[in-house]
């Protein structure tokens, strides 16, 4: 009796710890996109880290924080395909 009373309180205190930590996946790839463009457009005294930017369009920080967006997409493929999932399974009417 005090085992199921204990494992109910575990997944009872996960559950929010679970959500908030979905919520957190899915806010890195727009944080880091936001700071790309943040940096692309800076002005060209905050470029520290690359010697020469003419020959790329955008700098070494944006190109950093361009492929960290695109490594954290995952959350958002997850969600978007289990939203799809949802949208396409049929419903099944029962006969009155």
């Amino acid at each position: 009796m005090t085992m199921s009373a204990a494992t109910g309180k575990v997944a009872s205190l996960l559950g929010p710890a679970v959500d908030i930590a979905r919520r957190l996946g899915l806010a890195a790839a727009p944080t880091f996109a936001l700071m790309a463009w943040i940096s692309a457009v800076g002005s060209l005294g905050m470029t520290m880290c690359s010697a020469d930017p003419a020959f790329v369009p955008i700098n070494d920080m944006a190109l950093m924080y361009l492929l960290m967006s695109f490594f954290h997409l995952s959350p958002w493929l997850k969600l978007f395909s289990a939203r799809s999932q949802r949208r396409n399974t049929p419903v099944t009417q029962t006969g009155d």
